[in-house]
């Protein structure tokens, strides 16, 4: 890829991410409520209330708000992949014969039907995407790859990394 390209991508992505910016600010009851929710999603109101020092009704009203400008993007439950025998993580650097629009959209269409794929994120650099699988074993890794990404029209390369153990997990972002 050339470097004005991925100085141009690299632009309209900071643009994008510009655009989604929300006007409103948060502050440090927004953040604190934030905070606990990532940690304790099922946390009752009541809780969160008294934690971040406010009544009810003005916390779930601010909840409500975080949820509605879209600081809140859903609630989940994390599964432990071991006990549910996916255990494996698999990190996949993947290179595009091109990097034209057709070829990104395809192969972006492609991984976002796979659920074993649980992060897919397009790259500046020597790579053009990076993935995270979770997999049940070696096995599990090698039909993978040969029934879903060996298959996807337009990959030049792929190039696999897999993770002795998981030292660190979170999907709290800092606020």
């Amino acid at each position: 890829m050339q470097i004005a390209q991925m100085w141009s991508d690299v632009k309209e992505y900071c643009e994008y991410a510009d655009s989604m910016r929300s006007e409103r600010r948060l502050d440090a009851i927004d953040r604190s409520i934030l905070g606990i929710l990532q940690e304790e999603g099922r946390i009752p109101n009541q809780e969160l209330a008294d934690r971040v020092g406010l009544s009810p009704s003005p916390c779930l009203r601010r909840v409500r708000r975080l949820e509605d400008d879209g600081f809140i993007d859903r609630y989940v439950a994390l599964v432990d992949p071991d006990r549910v025998e996916r255990g494996l993580d698999v990190f996949v650097q993947v290179r595009l014969e091109r990097q034209n629009l057709d070829a990104v959209e395809r192969f972006e269409s492609a991984v976002v039907e796979l659920p074993e794929v649980q992060s897919c994120f397009r790259m500046v650099g020597d790579i053009d995407f990076l993935l995270h699988l979770v997999l049940t074993d070696l096995t599990g890794w090698d039909e993978f790859y040969m029934r879903h990404l060996g298959e996807i029209e337009g990959v030049a390369g792929l190039t696999s990394m897999i993770a002795m153990r998981r030292v660190k997990y979170t999907t709290a972002v800092p606020v």
